[in-house]
């Protein structure tokens, strides 16, 4: 009786129960099961774990270099904000030199205007009194003519040519002058 490989998968005994297989089919399931792991053992797994390792890596080396780009960029934001702080104290005291000079140049150019309106009111006194002098002396001209005139008519003399006559206008002024200082 020689059992064929139709008997051996499928046996004929009404008592075997269909939920077990037969024991050949498990040995050979067994067989073939083992050589798979060992592939896999051997072969898969170890590329499998290079592979995951080498992401591993590459992750950590991702990280520390996103760490290192971070603690870069806020040394880089530390540094810019001090230099922005530098800045506006450098700002605030070239305000403060540009408010200053120009107090100073303000209380100049007063000091300055000061001085010229100084100045320019003793030029003017000065030209006020040369004009008042001379306005003086064509007055005591006129003034002298007119009462020389005034006393010949009266007198019928003519005093114009007598010496006595200019000593007469400075004495009649001189009474003029008395009389102006007293009102």
């Amino acid at each position: 009786m020689t059992i064929g490989i139709h008997e051996l998968l499928m046996p004929t005994s009404a008592s075997a129960n269909p939920l077990i297989p037969a024991v050949a089919d498990i040995v050979w399931s067994a067989v073939v099961f083992a050589i798979l792991l060992v592939f896999f053992w051997l072969k898969v797994l170890p590329n499998f774990k290079k592979n995951i390792d080498a992401r591993t890596e590459a992750i950590e080396g991702r990280l520390a270099q996103a760490e290192k780009a971070q603690a870069e960029a806020a040394a880089k934001t530390a540094n810019i904000e001090a230099e922005q702080a530098e800045a506006r104290a450098e700002a605030a005291q070239i305000r403060e030199s540009a408010r200053a000079e120009g107090a100073a140049i303000l209380a100049e150019l007063k000091e300055q205007a000061s001085l010229e309106a100084a100045r320019m009111t003793e030029t003017a006194k000065k030209q006020i009194e040369a004009e008042r002098q001379s306005a003086i002396i064509s007055l005591r001209a006129e003034v002298g003519a007119l009462a020389l005139d005034l006393a010949s008519s009266v007198v019928a003399q003519n005093l114009k040519e007598d010496k006595n006559a200019s000593s007469i206008v400075s004495g009649f002024l001189a009474d003029l002058e008395k009389d102006s200082k007293k009102n």
